[in-house]
């Protein structure tokens, strides 16, 4: 499955859509905000640019990027404002996969201008957005374009599933998960590991091409807490996912030998994982690599915490599993999901762990 051509967060604003199912992700955001725009202050602090560049690497198709931008330019004009320089122009490039729903976000863009100029009494900045298809695994822009480098809930996306998953006939050697679970082979980890090296790699050296020296990066992604691989965080959502999978398979909605050959190109790191990588690049340096744990949403509007993560992992995995195993089986599996995650919070709660990286082009 080429992963390029088929992923994307399910487009629109439909009930199942990624714009009316990515509270999750922005609850991360507005967690590390002081991160986002602190570091965009003290980067327009220590270079003035009269035309700022600005990346969204990632930026799906909802509601959070454009509250991204607004955020950005907010805080930029009021370290302007306190120095009393200029403000600058405003360059945004919003990037995703050339799947992505980006008419979404464009059509959004004349009441957002509308309402940063009526916020702003009409003094409102130049703000130039466009979109950039394509895989970050690899270049997007010309050399030295940009100063600052946002990527919110992408980078624990692999660019495809990891091909030692199959061995040399093609066939699974991580039969029955989706991921990697207590009943994977050691070499199943290996796999997913490899592939994220490669990844991540190609990803630091792409990004440092493309920054300004002094330029900046916030990278926000899951991870997990230690080098176990599974624990009852991240990993364990898929497991859960793959638990779904199997009650589908035992009421013959699924083949079995269909989900013996899906896996999810997913990685969560340690935070060693992601220092020994970047050391090893050794284009940037950590101003910062802080972990977290989000806390459970309190239930709203009748709708359980199992609920509104099934609802998220949907928007996302949609694309994929429509793919590989058609739409029908698509109400089913995530309303099993949905009660299998209610069933485990109520036994114990599940942390997943998310990463806030600020890196710092340093030559």
């Amino acid at each position: 499955m080429d992963v390029e051509k088929v992923f994307h967060m399910t487009g629109g604003v439909g009930v199942t859509s990624y714009a009316k199912n990515s509270s999750l992700q922005k609850k991360a955001s507005d967690i590390v905000k002081h991160i986002t725009t602190g570091t965009i202050q003290e980067l327009f602090l220590t270079t003035t640019p009269k035309s700022l560049g600005i990346a969204d690497l990632g930026c799906s198709s909802g509601p959070n990027t454009l509250t991204f931008i607004k955020d950005i330019v907010e805080a930029v004009e009021r370290t302007s404002s306190k120095i009393l320089h200029p403000p600058p122009e405003f360059r945004v490039y919003l990037n995703d996969l050339p799947t992505n729903d980006f008419n979404s976000i464009f059509k959004a863009l004349p009441d957002f201008y509308r309402d940063l100029r009526k916020e702003k009494n009409g003094g409102c900045p130049f703000i130039f957005i466009g979109g950039y298809a394509g895989s970050f695994y690899g270049r997007l822009f010309p050399n030295n374009s940009l100063h600052f480098i946002y990527s919110s809930y992408s980078l624990h996306w692999l660019s495809k599933v990891p091909p030692a998953l199959k061995d040399e006939e093609g066939k699974s050697i991580n039969k029955g998960n989706i991921y990697i679970s207590e009943s994977s082979l050691p070499q199943v980890s290996q796999a997913y590991f490899k592939q994220f090296q490669e990844d991540f790699i190609l990803f630091l050296r792409s990004r440092s091409e493309e920054l300004v020296v002094g330029g900046q990066m916030v990278l926000i992604l899951l991870g997990r807490k230690d080098q176990d691989h599974v624990d009852r965080g991240n990993s364990f959502f898929w497991e859960l996912l793959s638990r779904s999978f199997a009650k589908l398979v035992l009421e013959g909605e699924v083949e079995e030998e269909k989900l013996d050959s899906y896996d999810v190109h997913f990685y969560a790191p340690s935070m060693n994982e992601i220092e020994d990588e970047v050391r090893k690049e050794g284009s940037f340096g950590f101003d910062r690599l802080e972990m977290f744990e989000i806390e459970r949403t309190e239930d709203k509007d009748g709708e359980s915490y199992g609920t509104a993560v099934a609802m998220t992992v949907r928007a996302i995995q949609e694309s994929m599993i429509c793919l590989h195993f058609g739409e029908k089986i698509l109400d089913n599996l995530f309303d099993n999901y949905g009660r299998m995650v209610d069933e485990e919070m109520a036994k114990e709660d599940i942390k997943p762990v998310t990463f806030a990286i600020v890196l710092r082009k340093l030559k």
